[in-house]
């Protein structure tokens, strides 16, 4: 398998984390958001949208990383990312959601990009456009994760889920914009708890090879 990846993107480090807790061997091709490696017809000819990740699995070329971790549970069936029962595989899919639909598109690099080069606006402004969603977003995820009998160790129960494999990557992308987490001591017990395994560890950003 190839992952096209940027080591900042936080899309791409939830597949890194995934191919690690799957045991999958990959090699990584980098794509430089920065430098517009995205945009250019050779990448947009494997996907049209621009955008990383990209998993490439022999012929097939799959994007998105909420459908690329499911293809990777449905064809690497173990260690399972979902739970059973199709209650609980609900409250999974909505913390990943949570994430990935609620929080990440509005302080995705593109987003931030035409805030600051089409509108104007400055670093400060940016950053705190920034941590205004993730201060709406986080509250929301914490009150997910600390009301609920069904939280463990991990988002969900005592094993990394789907939950796990978003949330640790919109905690970092938190700690590099200094959003403060003292509010979240469920996502932050829950991030170290992700950390002590090496699945999640080799995944961080300043690990990769492209890291700069």
């Amino acid at each position: 398998m190839k992952l096209y990846s940027y080591f900042r993107s936080s899309a791409a480090y939830r597949l890194r984390i995934a191919l690690n807790l799957k045991c999958i061997d990959y090699e990584q091709v980098p794509v430089s958001l920065l430098k517009g490696d995205q945009l250019t017809d050779q990448y947009r000819d494997l996907n049209p949208q621009g955008l990383v990740p990209l998993l490439r699995d022999g012929p097939l070329l799959l994007t998105q990383s909420l459908a690329i971790c499911e293809y990777l549970d449905e064809t690497h069936p173990a260690p399972a990312f979902l739970p059973v029962s199709a209650v609980e595989r609900a409250r999974v899919r909505a913390i990943a959601l949570a994430i990935a639909c609620e929080i990440h598109p509005l302080n995705n690099l593109r987003v931030l990009k035409y805030l600051k080069k089409s509108l104007g606006h400055n670093d400060d402004e940016v950053n705190k456009w920034y941590r205004h969603w993730i201060g709406i977003g986080l509250p929301a995820v914490e009150s997910m994760l600390a009301g609920s009998p069904m939280t463990g160790r991990y988002c969900h129960r005592d094993a990394p889920s789907l939950a796990d494999i978003f949330l640790v990557p919109q905690v970092a992308n938190a700690v590099r914009y200094e959003c403060p987490l003292e509010a979240y001591p469920t996502i932050r017990r829950i991030n170290d708890e992700c950390l002590k395994l090496d699945a999640f560890a080799r995944a961080q950003p300043h690990l990769q090879p492209d890291a700069v």
